[in-house]
């Protein structure tokens, strides 16, 4: 498992409350880009809801449950695939890498792969952006500023110096 210690990782904590990709104010000015996306991960239950919302589906949606840690339930989850992953705040565990990585695999058959994480599911862009192909696109929400569109392919050396500065348990 990979943990943030918010001492030790001071620099890592300031780079992640910015946005990795493009930053987009109003959802609705990022869908030509979504729809124009070859695989496309959402990570968060707002982005999830917007994307549905529009009747867009990601390959893989990662959700825990809640928006901006208030509770939320989803009135209707159109996958009929859902994986289940254990990931507690501030950490990514071994077990949402490899659900993530399951459902990278599982994904390939064009149906939307849910991931519902017991937890939180903020951290597991990382991974994503990791182990995802380099066409893939990853949204995710800037807390009270927007949706991140990023391309997996831009962001792939940043992720791993990211992910370099955890600390291993």
């Amino acid at each position: 498992m990979l943990r943030l210690d918010a001492e030790l990782n001071e620099d890592i904590i300031i780079e992640l409350k910015k946005p990795l990709g493009e930053l987009y104010p109003d959802f609705e000015d990022a869908i030509e880009e979504i729809k124009s996306s070859k695989f496309l991960i959402s990570v968060g239950d707002a982005t999830f809801d917007n994307l549905t919302k529009y009747e867009l589906y990601p390959n893989i949606g990662i959700i825990d449950n809640l928006i901006q840690r208030k509770d939320h339930t989803h009135d209707i989850i159109r996958a009929d695939h859902i994986l289940k992953a254990d990931n507690p705040a501030g950490t990514i565990t071994d077990d949402l890498w490899e659900t993530i990585g399951q459902a990278l695999e599982l994904s390939n058959t064009g149906e939307c792969y849910v991931i519902e994480v017991a937890g939180e599911e903020d951290l597991a862009v990382l991974p994503c952006i990791l182990m995802a192909d380099s066409e893939a696109t990853i949204l995710y929400g800037q807390p009270n500023e927007g949706l991140v569109l990023l391309k997996v392919s831009d962001m792939k050396n940043k992720a791993q110096k990211l992910i370099n500065g955890f600390i291993e348990e």
